[in-house]
């Protein structure tokens, strides 16, 4: 699938569609938070098979039992319609 670059407009209602989820710098952006840090772990991993299915690759920051996930498309310079797909993927997780 090729990255197409979304508008304001499209990351603003897309965003309406993703609980949780805002823009942070210019990416995509969620934080998480689980009961122990295996637990953190084991969603990042979940998460890793799904983006790499997608050959799509997030930004990951852990501390102990929190999560914070950035996405954005490089090759377009911004947030594209694979970054909105993946962060739906991770909401399903």
């Amino acid at each position: 699938m090729n990255p197409q670059k979304l508008t304001d407009k499209q990351i603003t209602e897309a965003i309406a569609q993703l609980p949780e989820w805002k823009v942070v710098n210019g990416k995509l952006n969620r934080a998480f938070k689980f009961d122990s840090f295996v637990e953190a772990f084991t969603f990042m991993t979940k998460v890793a098979f799904a983006a790499e299915k997608m050959v799509h690759h997030p930004e990951f920051f852990n501390v102990y039992n929190r999560v914070v996930i950035d996405l954005t498309t490089h090759d377009v310079d911004g947030i594209s319609n694979l970054d909105i797909d993946l962060a739906q993927k991770i909401n399903d997780l």
